[in-house]
C-alpha cells in the first residue's frame, strides 16, 4: 500500500468512528422524544374517545366541552407545541443524518447503514465517464 492509500484508509476509518459516534449519541435523545411523542398522541387519543362518546358533547357548546374534558384539550395543546417546535425532526433525527449522509457517499461508491458504517462498494466496470477523450 502506498503513504496515500494508508492516508486515504485511515481517513476513512476517522470518518466511520465519527459518524457512528455521532449516531449513537443520537439515539438515547431519539427514544426519550419517541417515548414523549407516543404516551402524547395516546392520551390524546384516549381524551378524544371520551370526548366524541360523551353524550353531552353535542348539547353544549364547543367550548364548554373542551372545558369539560380537560385532558383531551390540554394532550392536543401539548401535542401541537411539540408539533411546532420539530419533534417530527428530533424523532427520526438518526435517519435524516444516515440518508444525507448516503447521498453524499453516493458518489464516492460508498454507503452506509443504519449505524454509521460504511459500505464500500466495488468500483464501476465500465471507466468511460472517467477516461480522457480526445
Amino acid at each position: 500500500m502506498s503513504p496515500s492509500e494508508t492516508s486515504a484508509c485511515e481517513d476513512l476509518k476517522a470518518f466511520e468512528r465519527r459518524l457512528t459516534e455521532v449516531i449513537a449519541c443520537l439515539q438515547p435523545p431519539t427514544l426519550r422524544w419517541r417515548l414523549l411523542l407516543g404516551i402524547t398522541a395516546l392520551v390524546t387519543f384516549i381524551g378524544a374517545f371520551y370526548w366524541l362518546t360523551d353524550p353531552r358533547t353535542s348539547i353544549v357548546p364547543l367550548m364548554e366541552s373542551l372545558l369539560n374534558h380537560s385532558i383531551f384539550t390540554i394532550s392536543t395543546i401539548i401535542l401541537l407545541i411539540l408539533f411546532v417546535f420539530g419533534i417530527h425532526k428530533l424523532v427520526i433525527a438518526p435517519q435524516i443524518i444516515t440518508s444525507r449522509t448516503k447521498n453524499v457517499l453516493a458518489e464516492f461508491n460508498m454507503s452506509c447503514d443504519e449505524t454509521g458504517k460504511l459500505i464500500v462498494r466495488p468500483r464501476p466496470q465500465n471507466n468511460s465517464r472517467y477516461m480522457d477523450i480526445s
